[in-house]
């Protein structure tokens, strides 16, 4: 018999039937952990640009074959959208019949049973009461045990269930994950993060052009920073005898763009400021000294220059390391360029000449800088970052060294300055609209966990018949979770019933 013919309707009916199947949406899930687990060890637009542009120069095949699948930006691929639509559809199609059917059987009552001898737990109690008294009694010492009890019309026999706060809970859990989801793509989708350089005394704005480096604003990010305002008033670093750092703190004022004042701020690790839902978190510092430059008495540059630090090599602290600073001058002609490496504290430069061993700079203590001067073409035809030299055009024509305060001569009536030392910070900024929402799930999720723990769906049914001047008690019933423990749990419910009758037939 050949096999009926797929129709538009009868595809679209399996397709439906899959998608709403719990196990589909597990293998979604499966898929987008993966697709994440991807997206962390391939680097990512906006993140590891430099990383991205070394895999073209040094693997240029496998690079064409990641942007071709969009692993270089994994999370703005149109797949990995893809995977998280469905993803919500298929627990939105798979949670919805279960709330359906969760109200259902909260509004309805306990069916009665026919057959209770019939049932895997039954059990059969002689008591000395008439079988609406045992009813009765039975009825009490279930709504004790928290069941829901339904006495059928017309006759001793009563229905009883509990445990739906089970079936309520594992919804919650689902609802609140589905929420979860739905909180991360509007906190991430409309949101935004980058990162602030400020130097002691600066004042930051917060927009797109201000950001050191690259900004990340979320798919559906409609360009509308705060244009929030953080003046930095000094960072503070201190630091035990072992060197490990015992806390970091930028001190500033914040204010909004209409200019009036928020509040006085002290940013620190994992304590954060916050104002109209931007966050600022202390994610670094450096130094930042400040060099004037002339010549022939006009000035040519004067401003902090922003220093970096390399990493440190195996047994090497950060602190022993000086910071190198990159000072271009493309107004002059020759174009002029200065490699700096400031020394905060010159003691550690004498003890590296003395010793080849630099010792640890906590603070600033007569700083120095050595430099080397170079000439020639500065290259800015092409993108380059602020804080590297590109000395392939150019040649060095003299090098020294310079302490705070002083001036030395460069040549053709050019001279620097070192005038003064000052600290930066590095501040994390971003916004996520969806916190609150992300928080709220979580706690709902927890909460939903709870009824899975201490609860289990039981049924039981009770009936009454005369029996030698009495009532024979007929009781059975079954577990739909946890059935190995409700059999003691059964047989404890038998023998309260046995016991209540006896205490109710000698009142």
């Amino acid at each position: 018999m050949a096999a009926p013919a797929l129709t538009l309707r009868s595809s679209t009916a399996l397709a439906w039937r899959t998608l709403r199947s719990m196990r589909t949406a597990l293998v979604l899930l499966l898929l987008l952990a993966l697709a994440s687990v991807a997206g962390s060890l391939v680097p990512q637009v906006g993140v590891a640009e430099a990383r991205i542009a070394a895999t073209f120069r040094d693997h240029p095949l496998r690079a064409r074959i990641y942007e071709q699948l969009g692993l270089f930006d994994v999370y703005g691929s149109w797949w990995f959208t893809l995977l998280y639509v469905l993803l919500l559809v298929s627990l939105g199609a798979c949670l919805l019949p279960r709330t359906r059917a969760l109200v259902r059987n909260l509004r309805a009552r306990p069916s009665p049973a026919r057959e209770l001898d019939g049932l895997r737990h039954y059990a059969e109690v002689s008591v000395g009461e008439d079988p609406d008294r045992a009813i009765a009694g039975a009825r009490r010492l279930l709504r004790r045990r928290r069941f829901r009890v339904h006495r059928a019309d017309g006759r001793p026999a009563l229905a009883a269930d509990k445990g739906l706060a089970r079936e309520a809970g594992s919804l919650l859990f689902h609802w609140s994950f589905f929420l979860l989801l739905i909180g991360i793509v509007w906190g991430k989708g409309t949101g935004f993060t980058g990162t602030a350089v400020v130097v002691e005394g600066q004042t930051w704005v917060e927009a797109h052009a201000n950001y050191d480096g690259t900004v990340r604003e979320g798919r559906f990010f409609g360009e509308d920073h705060s244009g929030i305002r953080l003046e930095v008033e000094e960072f503070r670093a201190t630091y035990r005898p072992t060197g490990q750092p015992e806390d970091f703190v930028t001190v500033g004022r914040l204010s909004r763009a209409d200019g009036s004042v928020a509040r006085e701020v002290e940013i620190r690790v994992n304590e954060p400021a916050v104002l109209d839902g931007v966050r600022f978190y202390q994610f670094g510092y450096g130094w930042a000294p400040v060099v004037e430059v002339e010549r022939d008495g006009e000035p040519i540059a004067s401003a902090p220059i922003v220093c970096t630090q390399a990493t440190p090599p195996t047994g090497v602290s950060r602190l022993q390391l000086p910071w190198d600073c990159v000072l271009k001058l493309p107004s002059l002609r020759p174009q002029l360029a200065l490699e700096l490496v400031l020394w905060p504290d010159s003691r550690s430069l004498y003890a590296l000449l003395d010793t080849g061993t630099a010792m640890p700079m906590f603070r600033a203590f007569a700083p120095v800088m050595t430099y080397r001067l170079y000439r020639g073409d500065l290259g800015l035809g092409s993108p380059q970052r602020t804080t590297v030299l590109d000395t392939s055009r150019m040649r060095e024509v003299s090098s020294g060294a310079i302490g705070a305060g002083e001036t030395v001569d460069l040549g053709d009536g050019v001279t620097m300055r070192f005038a003064d030392l000052r600290e930066y910070t590095v501040l994390q900024v971003g916004r996520d609209r969806g916190l609150w929402i992300v928080l709220l799930a979580a706690i709902l999720l927890l909460v939903g966990l709870l009824p899975a723990l201490y609860s289990s769906r039981r049924k039981l049914w009770v009936s009454a018949e005369p029996h030698d001047g009495g009532a024979m008690l007929k009781v059975g019933g079954f577990a739909l979770h946890r059935r190995s423990q409700f059999e003691e749990e059964f047989a404890r419910l038998v023998a309260e019933l046995r016991r209540s009758s006896r205490e109710e037939a000698r009142a």
